[in-house]
């Protein structure tokens, strides 16, 4: 299994994937990864510092015959996103992922993969321990929780960093170079509900939404996915008359576009329901035919609960939820093809005398991003739910003057007889918070090409791994002299 992993090449790059992907590490929990770095760096003999957040860095002085060349500090992020499919029978917190290769890519059994952002992490710790690879003094950067609310980056202070070029190896796509990205805000919607006593002639079923693409609510959110939420909540709908709702619970996390949503709901009306059932999820199917091939929207009798909301609260948090954005909200006037504003609705959650609504609201401009939050916190306000807006980080502006932009461009020519896609991406790099402490530093993204990230689908190409090992060291090689 991960045998077959560590014999792809470069040996060194999947070798310490392997070994990184051996250690649980979700997003707030990365203290054994964050132990397994700093074990990694003192067995080197090189600085290792972890700094007030957990941030971990590494430094390494220049090879000979390039000290006179610019600092770099090389960044990736420790956490990943822990996805697993429904009938998936794997515990992250003890486990390390389980991977096979397939047709040329690197997959994981069920799960996320973790390449995002481990082949960058991996490709760090590969250059730290090579001692035939030239390249100028390194600060190798691991920051902790990028995928759910980006606090390392946020948390590193003034101080800890020299480098004068920063390589953010985030990118995940192997033709394209990052020069800019989205900012975002997270909203958090709240209500408590009251409930009736379920009356003993009625009927329990079970809704289930699944097989969705799901995929990272960012890099994705303009491919129109079906998103689990919205699907369930429009079935709710259109089903409020005939039944009574007891319990939802859809999506997981903020930055993954949801692929499944869960619902327990009572009747009386047992042929108006399911006629009606049959009716709504054939049309809501055979409208996403196309794009969700999986799509499964099944029906079955279970236990009947103690109580379901009241006919009020329902009515409430139906609207609610129909009123609120999902997907894009607009496109960028000045780069063509660049989702500017969007909001994911990642998670709905009503259990135990409580509605839970998460959403993830970015965009590139920050007052396109103020702007949605303030439109979707106003409809749930109005519903009557409390809502809290946290966790905002800022976009990174694009630099077209860019040193370090000239040097990846031409190395990337030079390399591969090709031109490069310069871009700004609609997720969420960690560059514009860094920047915010270190604004002088030039900043550049780049990455393997990896898809499907944030859900189990993700895989990794194998060749591109390849292409981007050779992009790196090469990279190397060109950094600028010092001034």
């Amino acid at each position: 299994m991960n045998t077959e992993i560590r014999n792809l090449e470069p040996k060194a790059l999947w070798n310490n994937f392997a070994n990184l992907n051996a250690v649980p590490r979700a997003s707030k929990k990365e203290e054994r990864v964050i132990d397994f770095m700093v074990a990694f760096g003192e067995k080197l003999g090189l600085e290792t510092i972890v700094d007030t957040v957990g941030n971990v860095i590494i430094k390494k002085p220049a090879t000979k015959g390039m000290e006179n060349r610019k600092t770099i500090v090389m960044q990736s992020h420790l956490d990943m996103v822990h996805q697993k499919n429904n009938d998936t029978n794997f515990d992250f917190e003890t486990q390390g992922i389980e991977m096979y290769v397939d047709n040329g890519w690197v997959k994981a059994k069920g799960t996320t993969l973790g390449a995002d952002n481990g082949l960058g992490v991996a490709t760090i710790m590969s250059i730290l321990e090579a001692n035939d690879i030239p390249h100028p003094a390194i600060e190798a950067l691991f920051t902790i929780d990028e995928e759910t609310g980006m606090t390392g980056a946020m948390g590193l202070e003034v101080g800890y960093l020299n480098g004068e070029i920063l390589l953010n190896l985030d990118t995940e796509d192997d033709d394209e170079i990052g020069v800019g990205c989205a900012g975002g805000i997270d909203i958090t919607a709240t209500k408590s509900y009251a409930t009736e006593k379920t009356p003993k002639n009625n009927s329990a079923y079970r809704i289930t939404v699944k097989g969705l693409q799901g995929g990272h609510s960012g890099m994705d959110i303009h491919k129109d996915f079906g998103n689990a939420n919205k699907m369930m909540n429009r079935i709710l709908y259109a089903l409020k008359e005939v039944l009574s709702i007891a319990k939802i619970d859809g999506g997981s996390l903020r930055n993954a576009i949801p692929r499944e949503s869960h619902a327990i709901v009572t009747t009386k009306d047992i042929k108006i329901f399911e006629d009606e059932f049959y009716a709504i999820a054939k049309d809501i199917i055979n409208e996403y035919s196309a794009i969700e091939e999986e799509l499964e929207i099944d029906l079955e009798e279970c236990i009947l609960p103690e109580s379901v909301l009241s006919k009020k609260d329902t009515e409430t948090l139906l609207r609610a939820i129909y009123t609120t954005h999902n997907g894009v909200f607009r496109m960028s006037p000045d780069i063509d093809g660049l989702v500017e504003t969007s909001n994911n609705i990642a998670r709905v959650l009503v259990l135990d005398g409580e509605i839970r609504i998460l959403c993830l609201t970015r965009s590139s401009v920050e007052s396109g991003k103020m702007d949605l939050a303030y439109n979707i916190s106003s409809g749930f306000e109005l519903a009557g739910f409390k809502v809290k807006l946290s966790g905002s980080y800022p976009g990174w502006k694009p630099n077209p003057n860019s040193p370090i932009l000239k040097v990846l461009d031409a190395t990337y020519q030079t390399l591969f007889n090709e031109k490069p896609n310069v871009l700004a991406c609609h997720a969420g790099l960690e560059c514009g918070i860094l920047g915010t402490n270190y604004p002088e530093m030039d900043m550049i993204s780049f990455g393997p090409t990896i898809k499907g990230a944030h859900s189990p689908d993700e895989r990794a190409n194998v060749i591109s791994a390849q292409k981007f090992w050779k992009y790196v060291l090469q990279i190397l090689k060109d950094i600028p002299v010092k001034e």
